[in-house]
């Protein structure tokens, strides 16, 4: 069983990481060797069309994580300072006061079918009096999904004034089981896309699946020690910054960025669509009429904080990139999640642990503290410190509270 709790992993320098990681998730020296050398042209060749080359994002590990009562080591693809520290140390607070516990809805993702030029209401008559007969067609086109509990569960119709018209959109409502589902669902929109045209005497034209995937709910759920946070006056200040986000949209928005800072690296590490997961988080944000945080919290009786996150995230195991990239396989394998709806879970906690980290930082120590000095490490790179030289520079120009390129560089001059 995998031992999250690792005291001073940050500490450990980047070979023995990887070793106490290969050791925890079973890595074989092939998987080791993946993610020390990466994507290969000829891979990248055959994901996309048109490759000349490659970028990449560092990838590093959060610790701590007990989820449900399981510990996880989650692999996070990021560019920016400070994510993956703040998310293990937020996992350890939530840790002593038991951990994340989350939920998930099905994993029902949602095909739209655009029906135009024709009597609407008559339409939407004919397509929800023949809900079982497009359901059945709809199968037809994927019996492995159906045989492994999956496939299409319910057809909604609605009729809706656009500027081009009324027009009359089909959904088909599909359990993709562990895949994220755009293959399955835009498959059978396809195919039903005639028997719907001959129904309502109308021309379908868009058939596609909505990214806002409000069928596939996810929350995380966890407390926080007052003591482990710092006290009750840190547990207030992090309620008054919440009460901030939630009634201004300005700070709403900087809020949610904090909580994908985590999600994305999550998706993005295990090769799922980061785009499609940050449209419906925010199109959710957006859904009660103004843009809210995704998160929320409140103190309990004990006076700890309570953190909570809710959102629709649609993230697979099965097809994509999450099955060719072997970067993305093998941190799959290092995460140990067996579902789809269990990836979900993961991903949410590793949102509320990032926020909770950022909204602590801000609200007590500033936000710059911990991330200039790592920030600082990049600067003293760029300015063209060695090895041996770069901790000098950090240590100098987070003292001065001047994290810049040019003072950089005076420093090394002065070496």
């Amino acid at each position: 069983m995998v031992n999250s709790k690792i005291s001073g992993f940050y500490r450990l320098d980047v070979k023995k990481r990887l070793e106490v990681v290969a050791k925890e998730a079973g890595l074989s020296d092939s998987e080791v060797t993946i993610l020390n050398e990466g994507l290969s042209i000829r891979q990248a060749d055959g994901m996309i069309e048109n490759v000349i080359g490659m970028t990449q994002y560092p990838i590093g590990v959060a610790v701590n994580f007990l989820i449900n009562g399981k510990d996880y080591l989650i692999p996070m693809a990021t560019e920016e300072p400070s994510v993956v520290a703040a998310a293990s140390n937020a996992a350890k607070i939530a840790r002593a006061g038991g951990g994340f516990k989350t939920t998930s809805t099905e994993p029902v993702m949602i095909s739209q079918i655009q029906v135009t030029d024709c009597d609407a209401k008559a339409g939407k008559k004919a397509v929800d009096s023949a809900k079982e007969k497009i359901i059945e067609l709809a199968n037809s086109r994927d019996p492995t999904l159906v045989k492994f509990g999956g496939g299409c569960r319910n057809i909604e119709s609605g009729i809706i004034k656009t500027s081009a018209g009324e027009m009359l959109i089909v959904h088909l409502e599909v359990d993709v089981r562990d895949a994220m589902g755009a293959n399955a669902v835009n498959t059978m929109a396809e195919a039903c896309a005639p028997l719907i045209e001959e129904m309502t005497g109308g021309k379908v034209l868009l058939r596609i699946l909505s990214n806002y995937a409000v069928k596939r709910i996810v929350t995380a759920k966890a407390v926080f020690p007052k003591e482990e946070l710092g006290g009750a006056e840190v547990v207030d200040a992090i309620i008054s910054a919440y009460a901030f986000a939630d009634a201004d949209v300005y700070r709403a928005v900087t809020h949610n960025k904090g909580v994908m800072n985590g999600i994305t690296a999550v998706v993005a590490a295990t090769g799922n669509d980061t785009r499609a997961v940050e449209a419906g988080a925010h199109a959710y944000a957006s859904m009660s009429g103004s843009y809210k945080p995704l998160t929320k919290y409140s103190k309990n009786s004990a006076g700890d904080l309570v953190g909570e996150i809710e959102m629709p995230l649609a993230v697979g195991l099965v097809g994509g990139a999450t099955k060719t990239h072997p970067v993305a396989k093998t941190c799959v394998k290092i995460l140990g999640v067996k579902t789809a709806q269990e990836l979900a879970q993961v991903t949410a906690s590793v949102g509320l642990a990032q926020n909770l980290a950022a909204l602590k930082a801000l609200a007590t120590e500033g936000i710059q503290r911990g991330h200039m000095r790592l920030h600082a490490k990049n600067i003293a790179i760029q300015a063209g410190a060695k090895p041996g030289e770069i901790e000098d520079v950090v240590r100098q120009m987070v003292l001065e509270k001047d994290v810049r390129v040019d003072r950089a560089k005076e420093i090394l001059s002065k070496k």
